[in-house]
């Protein structure tokens, strides 16, 4: 398949792209910037100029792929918007073909807020955190326009060797200061290893016949004091941690610091059963994070 790949420099779209591309795909990555251009030829990659903010200049390529994956997110204060004219765009530009293009988009585990002892399935209700109801919003608008085979994808908290969501724990351990927490140490997080998500991502886009929301998630919940007590003993950091508040993260980062505050647990069996995912690796301490 060609797979237009929106956010091919981030996080989660770099093991994407590396992923596809391992397994036969021809990978069509979204740049803006000359210096993004070359990196992603160097790999192998067809490259499309654009901004998502003026998507209407590029959106006609979807005429000319078979898959389009959204993992892009700006993260400033209009992200939202900024999605939602991609997605607009996209409905706009997308033929009437059969099959129709496939289309796997990204939410979040944070759509289902705080969960408690409960653990989220597909099923669940979502209560996202302010910062991004957008999201549930244009996940919803993809979905009726009926223009895709739609697929929508939760991540659960997502980590690998360079960090990730474990990024400013090592920071501080490699420095040898106390860890700090957001939240609090039984704050449980679902955790998912980004080379195991980017292979979720592969097989959405590949059983193009399901459609409807996935969870994604190798560990439901995991607390945060066991995530800093593993990773403090490997760099020999202090054991203590400090404890930061969510009313103090979001005053000082905004509302999405919300995020890591919440006590979570979720399910991904509904990923595991329709497309035959298995985590390759099912506890951080075993992961590369660790070597």
């Amino acid at each position: 398949m060609k797979v237009l790949v929106l956010g091919a420099t981030g996080s989660i779209g770099t093991a994407v792209a590396r992923e596809l591309a391992g397994q036969g795909h021809t990978v069509l990555a979204l740049c803006r910037s000359d210096a993004s251009e070359r990196d992603l030829k160097a790999l192998g990659y067809e490259t499309l100029r654009g901004d998502l903010r003026r998507p209407e200049d590029w959106a006609g390529i979807v005429n000319e792929v078979d898959g389009v994956i959204q993992a892009a997110v700006t993260f400033t204060e209009d992200m939202g918007d900024v999605d939602r004219g991609v997605i607009d765009a996209l409905i706009a530009a997308a033929p009437p073909s059969t099959p129709p293009v496939r289309f796997v988009y990204t939410g979040g585990c944070w759509l289902y807020g705080a969960t408690g002892d409960d653990v989220a399935t597909e099923d669940s209700p979502f209560n996202p955190i302010s910062s991004f109801v957008w999201m549930v919003e244009n996940a919803e608008r993809l979905t009726a326009s009926g223009k895709f085979s739609t697929a929508v994808i939760h991540p659960a908290m997502v980590y690998h060797r360079a960090g990730g969501v474990f990024t400013r724990f090592l920071e501080k351990a490699k420095a040898g200061e106390p860890i700090e927490v957001w939240g609090g140490a039984d704050t449980r997080w679902p955790l998912i290893h980004r080379d195991d998500l980017a292979v979720a991502y592969r097989l959405l886009l590949e059983n193009r016949d399901v459609s409807g929301h996935f969870n994604a998630s190798a560990q439901p919940g995991v607390p945060v004091g066991k995530i800093v007590e593993a990773i403090a003993a490997k760099y020999d950091a202090p054991p203590e941690t400090v404890i930061l508040s969510k009313e103090g993260l979001v005053a000082e980062h905004g509302a999405w610091a919300e995020g890591p505050t919440l006590d979570q647990q979720m399910a991904s069996e509904r990923l595991r059963g329709t497309c035959k995912w298995r985590p390759r690796i099912d506890a951080f301490e075993t992961s590369d994070l660790f070597d």
